[in-house]
């Protein structure tokens, strides 16, 4: 395989979707990693690069030329009629084409037309509005291709995180946890890290609780009862594990010299770290499923779409290690 082609879905057409895809395409003409294939509308695309400023000459293709294309294109679809979408408005009809780029973008990758898919934002209200039951790509991605062990991780050269829960809140954490899901979130994190480091990765699980529990003080005892017994059970898969740690200490300079990967109890144990120190390099991904699947690391950022002033750097980066990966 010379050049990966790379399925990019292009988000919620009302955020930033469209023009941090044009972006892409202006770059990726001019490099030789990787293919990207925008799955999107190409009105929609011409009408964004009219408002930014953007180049519009990109090449247009149909189902029929997809596995076959070498060169950075876009995929029509026609799933948004530009004459009623309002740029920085997200709706039940944004939600729905969205979503109808994802499926495609998922039946591509599955029929080997692709070799991997990368996902630009969408938006979690639109989606809801459109009637897809799932909070986010995370889930739809594991529910269409039938996947009962996964995760949601973020990896850049700075930081890499992988969640153990994803978008519930606060108070269901400590019942969703379990020494089985953690245990795989680890396996999961290892594999990934051993394919894109040739070596052992080392791993740093955090605790639940404040301090780690401090021996039982705080919490109900998750980190001795659950955590403990995830760990011992990864180290005996020869894995180089460390923890719990205590959370407000795991990510410190010296700690992040001597750790390739952090396994974190819930979201926003690993987004603040994640996007205090690589907001523009991180790049989400969907551990084990039968497809490779990136996405950036930010939101639809309807406050500033179709502005000309996004930044396309995650999204370079989602697919730079899609490529790697495939």
């Amino acid at each position: 395989m010379n050049k990966p082609r790379i399925a990019v879905t292009m988000g919620d057409p009302a955020g930033i979707g469209p023009e941090i895809c044009l972006d892409l395409l202006a770059y990726a003409s001019k490099n030789e990693i990787y293919t990207p294939i925008i799955f999107g509308d190409t009105e929609v695309l011409k009408l964004c690069a009219q408002k930014t400023g953007k180049t519009s000459d990109f090449k247009t293709i149909n189902k029929e030329n997809l596995g076959s294309c070498d060169t950075p294109a876009v995929l029509d679809f026609g799933f948004m009629d530009p004459g009623i979408l309002q740029p920085g408005t997200a709706n039940g009809m944004t939600g729905k084409a969205t979503f109808g780029y994802i499926q495609e973008a998922m039946d591509a990758s599955l029929a080997k037309q692709v070799h991997a898919v990368t996902t630009c934002p969408a938006n979690k209200e639109a989606l809801k509005q459109a009637g897809v039951p799932h909070p986010g790509h995370t889930e739809i991605f594991a529910e269409y291709t039938n996947t009962e062990k996964y995760c949601m991780a973020f990896i850049s050269d700075e930081i890499s995180c992988s969640l153990v829960n994803v978008h519930i809140g606060y108070s269901e954490v400590p019942e969703y946890l379990s020494e089985n899901k953690i245990y795989e979130v680890i396996s999961l994190t290892r594999n990934t890290h051993q394919n894109l480091l040739g070596r052992e990765p080392r791993i740093a699980v955090c605790g639940l609780n404040p301090h780690a529990g401090e021996n039982g003080l705080f919490g109900n005892g998750e980190e001795s009862k659950i955590i403990q017994p995830a760990i011992d059970r990864a180290r005996a898969d020869g894995g180089n594990i460390s923890g719990p740690l205590p959370p407000d200490t795991a990510f410190t300079p010296a700690n992040r010299t001597k750790t390739d990967a952090y396994i974190c109890m819930y979201h926003d144990q690993a987004l603040i770290p994640v996007k205090a120190l690589a907001f523009d390099s991180a790049v989400n991904i969907t551990l084990g499923l039968p497809l490779v699947r990136t996405s950036v690391d930010h939101g639809t950022a309807l406050d500033i779409a179709w502005k000309g002033v996004a930044n396309p750097s995650s999204l370079k980066h989602a697919v730079k290690l899609a490529a790697r990966l495939a």
